[in-house]
């Protein structure tokens, strides 16, 4: 009997595979899938709580298939073939799986699997979506100025900034928040300059109808210490891959921007040198 693999983890009893990942300690899921080409043969999966169980059937439902024309074939390949077409063929599954991680922050997503399974949206039968319950909800973006005291806040919106047209006042708010700058020496002594700009988002828990949920758990507010560098840093500059030219870290309590970028710094093989003053970022 051929064994159905699961993952890394698989232990197999007859026609049952078993598997444990403590990374889906929140998952659910029942599903029938008919198997394909590549791993065949009808199946049922079982999962809860990080466990899952799989059981080999016999073919009760059998793999989705269709005819297709090779127009791209040439005709020594259709003489070798004795045909002009093949066969797509792709698995079928029934059921609903969910998943959750459980981390705080993280939400979950439900599916049901409704049939063929193509990974091509425009032909799979799958239906998802973000649980409201349990996702969150990105309500506050709000700059900071050198103290840590508030500068300017986002005005709340309800639709994505995708379709709103206040690009431009968010661009000045960030233009016109208080900035320091600071001197450094990346690890191979390249001597660089970071624009720093203290930054901090809200969350609240529930989404559509479930944004109520708000008033029974508290909100997730991460602040953080956006950084622009003068030219790429880190080991990978020059590279392919390209340096880093800007990103955030999480600010820890109480910080403000110095005693961030130097913990920075010292997490990544730099010399901290000290604040650029305004009069000197001109030659710098």
């Amino acid at each position: 009997m051929k064994h159905i693999r699961w993952g890394d983890n698989d232990s197999y009893f007859g026609p049952f595979t078993y598997a444990k990942d403590k990374r889906d300690g929140r998952s659910l899921a029942v599903v029938l899938g008919s198997g394909d080409e590549e791993y065949p043969g009808c199946r049922i999966r079982f999962g809860i709580l990080g466990h899952t169980l799989i059981c080999a059937l016999p073919p009760v439902i059998r793999p989705w298939k269709r005819k297709v024309v090779a127009s791209s074939w040439d005709e020594a390949t259709v003489a070798r073939m004795g045909r002009n077409w093949y066969y797509d063929v792709h698995e079928r599954e029934y059921g609903f799986s969910y998943g959750h991680s459980g981390a705080v922050g993280d939400g979950g997503f439900l599916q049901v699997f409704l049939g063929r399974q193509t990974n091509d949206s425009s032909t799979e039968q799958r239906w998802g979506c973000f649980t409201p319950w349990n996702n969150w909800r990105h309500v506050r973006h709000s700059y900071y100025d050198l103290d840590g005291k508030h500068f300017w806040t986002e005005p709340e919106y309800k639709y994505s900034r995708l379709l709103r047209n206040d690009y431009a006042a968010l661009k000045a708010a960030e233009d016109a928040c208080p900035t320091r700058t600071f001197s450094f020496n990346d690890f191979d002594g390249e001597a660089l300059t970071a624009k720093t700009r203290i930054e901090e988002r809200q969350w609240e828990l529930g989404t559509g109808w479930f944004k109520w949920l708000r008033h029974f758990h508290k909100p997730i507010i991460h602040r953080s210490l956006g950084i622009d560098f003068s030219g790429e840093t880190g080991k990978r500059k020059g590279s392919w891959k390209g340096g880093t030219v800007g990103h955030s870290i999480e600010m820890l309590p109480g910080e403000l921007h110095e005693p961030a970028f130097r913990r920075y710094c010292a997490e990544h093989e730099m010399k901290f040198g000290g604040e650029v003053e305004k009069s000197q970022l001109t030659n710098v």
